[in-house]
């Protein structure tokens, strides 16, 4: 494994130098990038500490970070740590790092180490900082500021002259480096520090920090825009977008799991040989985070038995209905009344006898959502659909408009929320259109157009794109007065109160690359996988992933004769990829995309070992599964199965 590291403490005989007159020092000491991960400790920082003691020096304390130059997660890092007591900070880490930290702090900053040739990039140096890996650094003279990479004449000795209030004659739209190094040292009382410096250029087999700066540039906006991280995989949405919706073949039987959301499953109301009609109830919620299960179509209960999940991975507890062909609506199903006359209890109670449920894959019973113990300010209605190839709430967008927003008004009456806010990726101007067109004229309902970016409809993310706010770790939406809810969820809604029909049937994008015949199906609850795909012409080769869902967060299906359920939005045919894993170098990608501002390099370490109090001490925890770090890790390790493994391990109390 080839060592990309970027920096070495400098010799002691100029270590010694540069502690002269100084003391109270406070330590930093950068992880390491681009080097095989290893959970050991770097050596630089035991052995700083020990030459600052020996020269009697006072060290008021120290951190170890990982990817230093990371300009999201330390600055809040170097707030909670750096201690007041402490006069002077060196840092351990290559120049720009150091450089970072020098902006961040007034205190002196200073380098303990020099930057060495580059044979790698940086992994995580989204920051207007570069380094030119010089090999001797000029930081502990010039306050932190590089006179070679922020003069544009690379001068060591100084300004030139040349320049005109304050930016480079060179370059006008560029600062003057030695003028911005004059007023930091100045600023500290460091002036002096300057007079008979002896700087000698070692080693320029590197690459040039003007190549990294313009990589920096290119990707620095995707990065930030909204929200920190996230990825920009294909689309993929070509597939089905301009297909219309359209009616699935009643099917013979249907598997009806009693659980089908969030909370304890349903228990059956059933028997085996009843005559049942559709919109039944044939699962009773007993508890208060559960929802009621409602037959899907007309027929025999022929079987109340145990069958495999198609995304928790076990058994549970389904009514196998076998149809009789007339689809026969029971007698509950009619109009339940006047929006405007029903009250908030009301529309809840409707919402929960219905079974209507999040659509967009969790499962939470909406009744339980929208019955909230603090006062809800915002309903976001999620209209991103921020998977690739999944194209089903757009085209409930297109095609119920009207419903969508009926629905979104019950949920801001039932949660008495004062507004709703509707948010639709940019990639979506028809869908944007029609609601903007739709909601022209109320007061209390906006479109939002964010940019498209994966996971831009998580919740978390779409909280702080939209409203600015951070959903503390641990918390949820409604400790901010807000409440997230799917597209689809609103039709549902719709439907319940508009109707009076529960929730048996939904849009499911059937599609991908490997798909035979792509399309948007209105399908009912309980319909085997299978059938739905030889429908649409099987799948096309054999090297094929079937995934119920989307590519990021769908599950894998290996056994087709699986049933749709209430968060089931698609049925997606992919290539296979194969990975074949390799040691992390700690590039720092997975922790550059991670949108909730995690390490997820620690969690395949950790994982290997079973240290499951390392991943909690991570916060493991509040990873919301996105896949980020699994689909940009170019050693193709996979982190969510890690993730996974950890987070099962911590609920069981390992």
């Amino acid at each position: 494994m080839v060592d990309y590291t970027k920096f070495e403490l400098k010799e002691k005989k100029e270590l010694a130098e540069v502690l002269k007159g100084k003391d109270n020092l406070f330590l930093l000491a950068c992880k390491k990038c681009f080097k095989e991960f290893e959970i050991v400790e770097e050596p630089e920082l035991a052995d700083f500490e020990q030459f600052a003691a020996e020269h009697g020096k006072t060290v008021t304390g120290s951190a170890k970070v990982d990817f230093l130059c990371n300009n999201i997660l330390t600055p809040k890092l170097l707030k909670s740590v750096l201690p007041q007591e402490a006069e002077n900070v060196f840092v351990i880490s290559c120049g720009i790092g150091t450089q970072l930290i020098a902006e961040l702090t007034e205190k002196p900053v200073y380098t303990a180490c020099d930057s060495i040739a580059y044979r790698g990039h940086h992994g995580m140096a989204l920051t207007i900082q570069r380094c030119d890996a010089c090999a001797q650094c000029y930081l502990n003279l010039t306050g932190g500021i590089c006179p070679i990479v922020d003069c544009s004449k690379s001068l060591l000795n100084g300004q030139c002259g040349g320049a005109k209030k304050g930016k480079c004659e060179v370059n006008k739209e560029m600062d003057c480096g030695w003028d911005q190094i004059y007023k930091r040292l100045k600023k500290q009382g460091r002036v002096n520090e300057l007079k008979n410096q002896s700087i000698e250029m070692r080693d320029y087999s590197k690459v040039n920090y003007k190549f990294i700066d313009e990589y920096v540039k290119s990707i620095r906006q995707e990065r930030l825009e909204g929200y920190k991280g996230g990825i920009h995989p294909k689309e993929k949405k070509g597939f089905s977008e301009h297909i219309s919706l359209s009616e699935f073949p009643s099917p013979l039987t249907v598997v009806i799991p009693l659980l089908q959301h969030t909370g304890a499953p349903a228990e059956p109301i059933v028997e085996v040989g009843q005559h049942v009609k559709a919109g039944e109830k044939i699962g009773q919620a007993k508890t208060y985070v559960s929802c009621p299960v409602h037959s899907s179509v007309s027929g025999t209960v022929v079987a109340i038995e145990l069958r495999q999940h198609p995304t928790a991975g076990f058994n549970v507890l389904s009514v196998i209905i076998q149809s009789d062909g007339r689809n026969i609506l029971h007698d509950s199903i009619q109009a339940v009344g006047d929006l405007e006359a029903l009250t908030p209890e009301e529309i809840r109670d409707i919402i929960r006898e219905k079974g209507v449920v999040g659509m967009g894959g969790a499962g939470f019973p909406t009744a339980v959502k929208l019955n909230a113990p603090k006062p809800i300010e915002v309903v976001l209605l999620n209209g991103c659909e921020c998977e690739p190839i999944l194209t089903a709430d757009y085209r409930v967008m297109i095609e119920y408009a009207d419903d969508v927003l009926f629905g979104l008004k019950a949920l801001i009456k039932a949660s008495h929320a004062e507004r709703g806010i509707i948010a639709i990726e940019d990639n979506k101007p028809d869908a944007i259109e029609i609601m903007k067109s739709k909601t022209r004229n109320l007061e209390n309902i906006d479109v939002a157009v964010v940019k498209t970016k994966y996971p831009q409809g998580a919740e978390k993310m779409l909280i702080k794109n939209i409203l600015g706010k951070q959903v503390p770790r641990g918390g949820l939406p409604l400790d901010l007065g807000v409440i997230v809810s799917n597209i689809s969820t609103a039709k549902a809604v719709s439907d319940a109160i508009q109707k009076g029909m529960p929730l048996i049937e939904r849009v499911v994008s059937v599609s991908g690359e490997r798909m035979s015949k792509s399309g948007n199906y209105i399908v009912k609850i309980g319909t085997q996988v299978k059938d739905i795909i030889d429908y649409c012409g099987g799948v096309i080769g054999d090297d094929v992933t079937i995934k119920m869902g989307g590519p990021m967060m769908g599950a894998v299906l290996d056994n087709l004769y699986v049933p749709i359920i209430k968060g089931t939005n698609g049925i997606i045919a992919v290539e296979a990829s194969e990975r074949e894993a390799r040691e992390c170098i700690k590039c720092g990608r997975c922790v550059d995309v991670c949108p909730m501002e995690l390490h997820p390099l620690y969690y395949a370490k950790y994982a290997e070992t079973e240290n499951w109090e390392g991943m909690r001490e991570e916060k493991v925890m509040d990873c919301i599964e996105c896949r980020c770090c699994d689909y940009i890790c170019s050693a193709k390790i996979e982190i969510l199965s890690a993730i996974k493994t950890g987070k099962k391990a911590i609920r069981e109390g390992k």
